[in-house]
């Protein structure tokens, strides 16, 4: 990867580690279904009009929809509202590669190399320290939530991963047209059945929220991941994603003056360290291998 592709890959991860606290601004006035029905919205409307669908099924669109928009991101938000800090949820979130390695062994009878499986073992030992330390900056509820959201947003990936040769940004926007009306109607049921009071009386500060998390995080950050992904091997460019909780939980302490307890550090390294064996150790070792030989 020359400089420019390296420097908007980091500017991905930047867009995406700030947006747990940018969100975190967000629902301190709006409830979060309402928020997140509202983020998929500006991304939809008026997108589709100009954006033609995805050279695929539309049931995939629907699947990813339901389990990314609806349901990943309605858990997220709820946990975030009041049960986890932004930096844990963007660290805690990242459980999704696990899930996702395990539901391709599953469904697609992958085979887990040894690297998988011990970054695997790392990496729950490091949830583990979570489990026996809830009340601090996430609840027992709120870690239950973020890690539910994580195994939705792998079932995602694995519809994606069936999915060739399809715009990524094409595909974000048809999905973003799935999620706003089924949560729109379930906010309105269990939130308020006022929206647009709310909305009405939100500040500045809530709008900007929306706007970044809608068209910053979504529609810029997916439009520059997806032509990485398209001009470069997936093996150089998913490998940046790992920076994503480190960069959420710095953006955290710096915006909302988040703090880590020194067991959630370590539990956030374990994890950290577990996932980078998982997706790396295995190029890490063909690497050694290979200059060993030579």
């Amino acid at each position: 990867m020359n400089l420019k592709s390296v420097t908007l890959a980091l500017l991905v991860v930047l867009i995406w580690g700030v947006n747990f606290s940018v969100i975190k601004f967000g629902l301190e006035e709006l409830p979060p279904i309402l928020f997140s029905s509202l983020r998929f919205f500006i991304v939809a409307i008026p997108a589709i009009f100009f954006i033609p669908f995805p050279k695929t099924s539309i049931w995939n669109v629907l699947g990813v929809g339901l389990f990314l928009g609806v349901l990943k991101f309605s858990f997220l938000f709820i946990a975030m509202k009041a049960d986890a800090s932004a930096g844990i949820s963007s660290l805690l979130l990242q459980a999704q590669v696990i899930f996702t390695i395990i539901l391709s062994v599953i469904i697609f009878k992958e085979k887990i190399s040894t690297s998988q499986l011990i970054g695997m073992l790392i990496a729950f030992t490091g949830f583990g320290f979570f489990f026996f330390n809830v009340n601090t900056n996430i609840t027992f509820l709120g870690l239950i939530l973020i890690l539910s959201a994580a195994i939705f947003w792998s079932i995602s990936n694995i519809i994606m991963k069936q999915i060739k040769g399809v715009n990524l940004l094409h595909f974000m926007v048809w999905v973003s047209l799935i999620p706003p009306l089924p949560l729109f109607i379930l906010s309105y049921i269990f939130e308020t059945h006022e929206p647009l009071t709310l909305l009405f009386n939100s500040s500045i500060k809530t709008w900007t929220s929306l706007a970044y998390t809608g068209y910053i995080s979504t529609l810029v950050a997916f439009a520059i991941w997806g032509w990485l992904l398209k001009n470069y091997n997936t093996a150089l460019v998913t490998p940046f994603a790992l920076l994503i909780p480190v960069v959420g939980i710095v953006s955290s302490n710096i915006l909302l003056n988040e703090q880590l307890t020194n067991i959630e550090a370590i539990g956030g390294i374990l994890i950290l360290s577990g996932l980078c064996i998982s997706m790396l150790g295995k190029k890490i070792v063909n690497f050694l291998e290979n200059k060993k030989s030579t």
